[in-house]
């Protein structure tokens, strides 16, 4: 009947196939597979016909063999979905089935280690008034620099090894980065907002450098800021004291030595005493007993000037801490790299 291969001799094989098709009863699954056979089985009359497409004219070789493709899927979903029915009214009944089988276990997904710090962290400042808040990832210079009291030929900046995009301005000078620190969200929040301003800013931050056990090309911060009328050094004494206890226990001591930052003046570094050794002296410690955790101070003046506060009526204080380095600490892991090599080893331990 089909001795030559054309659109219609293809045409002619699906429609005879599809009215058999529907003769057959739900469950006849012998019929089925007897159908399957004679149309589209390794014999079948539309697999042999398709067997003829070397002898098709070149130029009307593609038609053909589109059409024979569409003809032979067109059967084979009709096939699918007869058997499926086919399954479904087979489909044994409740009382057949062994209901005292365990089912099957679903792993259930958990917080990243480094979730889990950022929110323990920002809980912790929450409770004592600070708002959350989050800020652009890709950051102007201004921003990340200039308003923090970092202008362009400051020795400080060497201790940021940025990242820089190909932002130009028209001096030549490159003016957008990966933000080297969460501290530029501070600066855009006091643009906008009049004091009193208490603010705790976590989020992903990127610096130039080789990785290594403790360093990450990439990372995540936690800081913090409160400006306001009569701030003083108490206040971050207590504040961060409190904190201190809040993430590392209620028994806690903590240190201030001074240390420099740009945008604070005077500023400090806080460290615990060493919860491993009770501050006698460990590895963890390097046997000084003391576990430097975050650097802080009080808003150097020009850095109010810059967004418009009063130095004379404003004051206020800002720290700084890594999000994988209070981590560290409190899980005792021994290499930061574990964070983000997505090893589910490590992963699933927390």
């Amino acid at each position: 009947m089909y001795e030559s291969l054309t659109i219609e001799s293809l045409h002619a094989i699906r429609d005879e196939a599809l009215a058999s098709l529907s003769l057959l009863e739900a469950v006849d699954v012998d019929g089925l597979e007897a159908w399957r056979v004679q149309y589209v089985g390794r014999r079948g009359l539309l697999t042999l016909l398709l067997r003829e497409i070397g002898s098709v004219p070149i130029p009307q070789r593609r038609e053909i063999g589109a059409a024979g493709n569409a003809v032979k899927s067109i059967l084979q979903q009709s096939l699918d979905g007869r058997l499926s029915a086919a399954s479904g009214a087979t489909k044994p009944t409740g009382g057949e089935i062994d209901i005292t089988l365990s089912g099957r276990h679903r792993p259930l997904g958990r917080l990243h280690p480094t979730t889990r710090m950022v929110r323990e962290i920002t809980n912790a400042f929450r409770d004592m008034g600070f708002q959350q808040q989050d800020g652009p990832e890709v950051e102007w210079e201004r921003y990340n620099f200039d308003l923090l009291n970092i202008p362009k030929d400051h020795p400080s900046r060497d201790l940021w090894d940025s990242i820089w995009l190909d932002e130009i301005d028209r001096e030549g000078h490159r003016r957008m980065l990966l933000r080297t620190h969460t501290s530029p969200v501070q600066a855009r929040v006091m643009e906008q907002t009049n004091p009193p301003v208490r603010i705790v800013v976590p989020g992903r931050c990127a610096r130039y450098e080789a990785t290594d056990a403790t360093h990450e090309w990439h990372f995540f911060q936690v800081e913090g800021l409160a400006v306001d009328e009569g701030i003083t050094f108490t206040d971050l004494k207590g504040t961060l004291f409190e904190f201190a206890r809040r993430i590392f226990g209620a028994q806690r001591r903590v240190r201030f030595r001074c240390d420099f930052f740009p945008f604070v003046e005077p500023g400090v570094d806080m460290s615990i005493d060493c919860f491993s050794c009770d501050g006698q002296g460990c590895s963890l410690c390097s046997q000084t007993g003391w576990i430097e955790i975050l650097g802080a101070g009080m808003v150097h003046p020009q850095v109010l000037r810059g967004v418009g506060y009063d130095p004379e009526r404003y004051t206020g204080f800002a720290f700084g801490m890594g999000v994988e380095r209070i981590a560290i600490l409190k899980y005792g892991i021994d290499d930061i790299r574990n964070f983000y090599s997505n090893d589910l080893r490590f992963l699933s331990q927390f």
